[in-house]
Formats: structure tokens, sequence, C-alpha cells
């Protein structure tokens, strides 16, 4: 394969993992000051990789664009799904403010959605695809007018 022309890991945010493993410790010592009789460090050993295994499922989400052979051509990929950049008609940039009601009422059921509720803005991308069920993509990014500069669309400052 070709080099990523944008990559992006969705990962939560750090406080996330200070607060899941401090519960986790807290939990660990509670139970291990409850049950004396245990050996002191399987609570510890038990609770800990729980929250560590959950904040590192969440954070698994990959964005990227990947160039194809030839010019124009090239990919989307969001997860496991994959999106040929020929198949764009065009892109928007959903800022944090508008994301309730993107994901909300204005939502079409038949869309492809990959949201991550700790990353504000959004990145739509509109399908130009008549085989195509999915009118539109409406995926999660820090970065939406890089992720769209990849895609070859340019937005509006704002």
């Amino acid at each position: 394969m070709g080099i990523t022309k944008y990559s992006e890991r969705l990962r939560v945010p750090l406080w996330w993992w200070v607060a899941g493993l401090a519960i986790a410790i807290l939990l660990a010592v509670e139970v291990n000051m409850g049950a004396p009789g245990l050996v002191s460090w399987l609570p510890y050993v038990v609770l800990i990789p729980i929250p560590a295994w959950g904040l590192l499922w969440l954070s698994r989400l990959q964005v990227e664009v990947v160039p194809g052979p030839g010019s124009g051509e090239g990919e989307l990929r969001v997860g496991r799904a994959h999106l040929p950049v020929d198949a764009i008609a065009r892109v928007a940039v959903v800022p944090g403010s508008a994301k309730s009601a993107a994901l909300g009422r204005q939502l079409d059921p038949a869309a492809f959605v990959q949201n991550r509720t700790w990353i504000g803005p959004m990145l739509l991308i509109v399908l130009d695809d008549p085989e195509d069920p999915t009118p539109y993509w409406l995926v999660s990014t820090r970065h939406p007018r890089e992720l769209a500069a990849a895609l070859g669309w340019r937005t509006d400052a704002s």
C-alpha cells in the first residue's frame, strides 16, 4: 500500500485514563480491606486491567486516507469501513455546536455514522453513488479541515 495522506486515531482523553485507573485502584483497595484473607495483590491484578481494556477498546477507531495508484484515486478508511474518494460528492465540517442536531433530528437513518462523544467536530461526507443506499458518512475527527483536504476538498475557514 501507499503512504497515508491522513491518519488519526480517535483516542479517549488522558483524564479518562486517570479517572478510570483511580476508580479501579480505589475499588481494589476496598476489596483488599474488606477481605484481608485474600492475597493482597489479587484485587489489583483483577480490577486494574478492566478499565485499561475498556479505554483501549474505545480508542481503537482509526480514520485515514490512503492514496491510490493513480491521481484522483484513493480510499477513506474509518475503522473497517472503506470509501473510494471518487464516490464523494462534497464534504462539510460539522462544528461541535451543531453536532447534536446532525446526530439528532437531521440524521438520515441510512447514514453511516462513526461518532465519538469526546470529540467535538465531525466531517459530513456526502456520497455520489446511485447504487449505494447510504446518503452520507458522518465521522468524528479532531481535524475536519485536514481530513477534507486529504480527501481533495477545500472547506471554508470559519
